[in-house]
């Protein structure tokens, strides 16, 4: 599906709720060191309760080694200070979705460097940002919807209330 790269990631329950997210839609997760968190922190495996094993993760020293992992892979920036929107940004399958630590977002001089990659998720003005793990799953769902979820749960498929 899609790579989601957590540069620098500082809460576990973050990182824990987003593992969830790319456990159920199969999206690889990117850790990029250094994090504020142990990978087997208690508070990070209690936010992804049980998905760790449907999950792949992948820890990378750097940020340079995430993008040689990543090969030619297509970068989307996340950041406030971006002019797109993501619903305008074409997703495409092993496509990166990127995004910074919380306290500070993705470093100044990468957005400088890669301005055609930089997307925003609209605010309300004098609003610092919205929680990290909400916007994984902004992201990586509008990337789904493009492709048609790559056929996820067809009508057959869903479990279906019995009342």
């Amino acid at each position: 599906m899609f790579h989601v790269v957590l540069v620098e990631p500082e809460i576990p329950q973050n990182a824990g709720n987003i593992a969830r997210t790319c456990a159920a839609t199969g999206c690889m997760l990117h850790l990029v060191k250094p994090l504020g968190f142990e990978i087997s922190d208690r508070y990070l495996k209690r936010a992804g309760l049980d998905y760790w094993d449907l999950v792949e993760v992948k820890v990378h020293e750097t940020f340079e080694d995430a993008l040689n992992a990543l090969g030619g892979a297509k970068l989307h920036l996340f950041t406030t200070k971006a002019r797109t929107v993501y619903s305008e940004a074409r997703y495409d399958e092993g496509d990166a979705l990127v995004f910074g630590k919380e306290t500070k977002g993705l470093p100044e001089e990468l957005l400088i460097s890669r301005p055609s990659d930089c997307v925003r998720i609209p605010m309300l003005a004098k609003r610092r940002s919205l929680n990290l793990s909400n916007a994984v799953a902004i992201a990586v769902y509008e990337g789904l919807r493009q492709n048609n979820f790559f056929g996820m749960q067809r009508e057959g498929e869903l479990h279906r209330l019995k009342w």
